[in-house]
């Protein structure tokens, strides 16, 4: 039943969609002579949608069983594909649904005929503008590496730690660059050149399996920093998105995960905690394992991870989802978390010197830095992408985060 829903819906929605704009193309291609010509635009219009109903319904219903990664590059692409052609006609459906109305009103109180064609001639340059955005999004947004910086103090900041630089990056799913070494490269350089006292990584190494990770251990391994390299583990990483043959190999593949980062000389934290100490104060790094809502799982336990820690300890958390900040850590003693998951949806806009985003809908906190009184939340919007291979005016994002005494 599950499954049965969404195929539904896409069915329908495609269907209502090309059926609607097949009134809007017969009135574009009736003054055309050419009736072969008619015929074969006919024809196109509707062979793209048999053609992504077909594609959706073998990805549907074979994705949870498709053990090679590359394939994922194929299955996103298709998916790409459709937000660039069906996105258009969404706007440009919605524009044609207005002249539709505009024309039923003026053959009410005017009583003609005369179609009002203005609206739809509009409607064509802005949708191709859409389509514009999703494939920039494609092509180059989803390469577009910028670097955060920003800065925290606090009062209980310690002092022999005092300008700690902290670089974050979040959220690379692996299997989503199809074995291409390129970006992961140029993030890696671009986290040694910031010369970080401590690299964290907040979960979703993967999209699901262990041999994603296949070639990019020598870039990983090769990121420096002062204090260490900490990471936790995301939704993705524990492979609860594929139907293994049994728990045992489900269980084989998390462990050559964690397996992997350990290599790669990253503090894999599951629920545990790591003291730095320097000149006489403490840093405690804490990381749970993935813990979100519904329907997403909760390995995380927090009161665990923090039940051994030190009380007089300067400490910094690592967990992949930022809902867990207002659901749990807020009633702990924690100076800042750290989280990522979000992707800022992997589309925003500006929007007078800010940038806004979808995910604002989904997640309080999706960006950036938070606070409540002295408890600090920072959210990265990942490196990576998933689903829609693009990132459309939301662009991959390495944080530096320096930690100043107030």
């Amino acid at each position: 039943m599950r499954l049965i829903v969404p195929v539904i819906f896409i069915i329908l929605f495609v269907s209502l969609i090309d059926l609607y704009l097949f009134r809007a193309l017969k009135i574009f291609v009736k003054k055309l002579s050419n009736e072969k010509l008619k015929k074969w635009i006919y024809i196109f219009h509707w062979l793209i949608p048999v053609l992504t109903i077909i594609i959706y319904l073998i990805v549907n219903f074979k994705v949870a069983s498709i053990r090679e990664p590359q394939n994922y590059v194929y299955i996103f692409t298709a998916f790409g594909v459709f937000f660039l052609i069906y996105v258009p006609k969404i706007v440009f459906s919605i524009f044609f649904i207005l002249e539709d109305i505009l024309n039923l009103l003026l053959r009410i109180f005017k009583r003609t005929k005369n179609r009002f064609n203005y609206i739809s001639f509009i409607a064509f340059p802005i949708s191709m503008i859409f389509g514009f955005f999703i494939l920039y999004g494609m092509l180059w947004g989803k390469n577009d590496l910028q670097i955060q910086r920003s800065q925290i103090s606090l009062s209980s900041m310690p002092a022999s730690f005092n300008n700690l630089k902290i670089v974050q990056i979040s959220d690379w799913h692996f299997g989503s660059y199809g074995g291409d070494t390129i970006m992961v490269k140029k993030i890696c350089d671009k986290v040694n050149e910031e010369k970080p006292d401590l690299i964290f990584f907040t979960g979703d190494l993967v999209n699901n399996f262990a041999e994603e990770t296949n070639g990019y251990e020598k870039y990983l391994k090769g990121l420096k920093a002062k204090f260490g390299k900490f990471s936790v583990l995301g939704n993705h990483d524990y492979g609860d998105y594929y139907k293994w043959n049994d728990s045992t190999e489900k269980k084989e593949n998390f462990k050559k995960i964690i397996e992997f980062e350990e290599k790669c000389e990253f503090y894999v934290l599951r629920n545990d905690f790591y003291r730095i100490c320097y000149m006489g104060n403490c840093l405690c790094i804490m990381g749970v394992e993935n813990w979100g809502k519904p329907p997403f799982k909760q390995y995380g336990d927090l009161k665990k991870t923090y039940r051994h820690s030190v009380n007089k300890d300067f400490k910094l958390l690592l967990t992949h989802d930022p809902d867990h900040w207002r659901a749990e850590v807020l009633d702990f003693d924690i100076d800042i978390t750290f989280s990522g998951h979000t992707h800022g949806m992997q589309i925003g806009f500006p929007w007078f010197g800010e940038r806004k985003s979808p995910a604002s809908l989904r997640f309080k906190e999706w960006r950036g830095i938070y606070n409540e009184g002295e408890k600090y939340l920072h959210v990265n919007v990942g490196v990576g992408f998933i689903g829609l291979p693009a990132r459309i005016f939301m662009p991959p994002e390495i944080s530096v985060i320096t930690l100043n005494q107030k």
